[in-house]
Formats: structure tokens, sequence, C-alpha cells
């Protein structure tokens, strides 16, 4: 894969439940790149609430987007509501169709989805949902960053650091790439062996699981009403 030469406009889909590391994460990364400039677009202008509450204000309407170089589409509980928003799920579609790269951070890779972008791709999500991927025409990948062509897909939430230094060695180059990481001190030291379903006591998984029932049962149910609109038979 060439990198890219010349300015880079990139862009995040902002919105109401969003996760903000799934946008803030990146941003820390590509917005360091050379010769680029990063913007966060809205549904509209209004400021919006991730699922944290805590506020972000979008640099314009998506309607009021240039073309984008580099698309991210962050995930979260939000997400959601989302999954049959058409005006949503078309600019996702449009600026993917000429982006030269898009990166998908944890339940995003399902917006993706549901806009039709994910058929014949292999893909990773957040740990939790990773089996609805099928639903959507892709083969679920278990790792914490996949790269398949222009995309990049970035497993949950922290994983989109990872995905957006994959990014910028792909935009760049490598030199480049290791140069932020060095600047971000990003030399990750967990304080417990915990971060994925492999490495979790049982103890610990089953309070996770109680934890996304209701979401996942949710999400389960808008991935099979995204598959019967596909076509997609599972």
């Amino acid at each position: 894969m060439s990198t890219h030469v010349g300015q880079l406009s990139m862009g995040a889909l902002i919105y109401d439940g969003m996760d903000q590391i799934d946008l803030t994460g990146p941003l820390e990364v590509l917005s360091r790149l050379s010769d680029a400039t990063f913007h966060t677009f809205g549904i509209d202008k209004s400021p919006i609430r991730d699922m944290h509450g805590l506020q972000l204000l979008p640099d314009a309407a998506m309607a009021d987007a240039p073309r984008l170089d580099v698309l991210v589409v962050p995930g979260g509980f939000g997400q959601e509501r989302l999954m049959e928003n058409g005006p949503v799920l078309e600019w996702i579609s449009r600026q993917a169709a000429t982006a030269y790269k898009v990166l998908s951070v944890c339940t995003g890779a399902l917006l993706c989805g549901a806009a039709g972008l994910l058929r014949g791709r292999r893909a990773t999500t957040h740990w939790s949902c990773q089996h609805l991927l099928p639903y959507f025409g892709a083969t679920p990948v278990n790792a914490r960053v996949v790269v398949e062509d222009d995309w990049v897909f970035a497993a949950g939430v922290t994983a989109g650091i990872d995905g957006a230094l994959r990014m910028a060695a792909l935009l760049r180059d490598e030199d480049e790439a290791r140069c932020i990481e060095l600047d971000m001190a990003y030399a990750p030291e967990p304080p417990f062996d915990c971060g994925t379903p492999d490495a979790a006591p049982a103890r610990i998984l089953d309070r996770a699981h109680r934890k996304y029932a209701a979401i996942s049962d949710q999400r389960k149910r808008s991935a099979r009403q995204v598959a019967a609109r596909l076509g997609i038979s599972i």
C-alpha cells in the first residue's frame, strides 16, 4: 500500500452516545501527522454528549463536510440509534467511497456494516459483538487491529490508538508513526492482565456479559434487520 502524498483532510463522525475515546484516541495520533487537518462532523452543528456525559461540539454538520481523505467512524452505545438512520449511513457510504483510508473503531464497524460497507471484508470490533459481523457480510477476526485493503479496523475502545498508529504508518511512513508513538509516550502497562475475554477471570467476564446484556440483545436485533435489508443470509 502506497503512502499518501500531500495535504490530508481527515474527519470523524460524532454523535450522541458515542464513546469519546473512540474519537479522541485516534485524534491524538492522526492530528500529529505532517500536512494534515482533522475535523469532526455531527448530524447537525448541535453539541453532542458521549455515552458518559462528556460534551463535544462538532466543527460542522456532516452535510457541510468536504470530501475526506481519511474517515474515522467511532463506536459506543449510541451507535445503535443510527443503524437505520438513512442520512447518516448514506454519508458514511459516500465518504468511504472516495476516502483514501477508513478507520473503524469499536462498534463503528457495525455502523459501517449497516451502510453496506463490510461485505467480503475481514473486520474486528468490540469483543462483545464480534459475533455479529457476519450479519453484515464480514468475516470476524479476533484481533486488536485488522488491516484490510484501504480499511483499518480497531477492536474495542483503546484499540483505536493502535489502529490509528497503524493508519499513520500507512498514510506517511513507519518512522513518522514511531515518532508519534514516542511523542505520546504510548507505552501502556495495564495494572491487571484483564483486557481481553481470554485473559479475564471467569467472574469478571461474567460480570461484563451481564453489563452488556441489554445492548447486546438490541444489537443482535438490529444486525438481523440490517442483514434482511441487505439480503444477507446467516
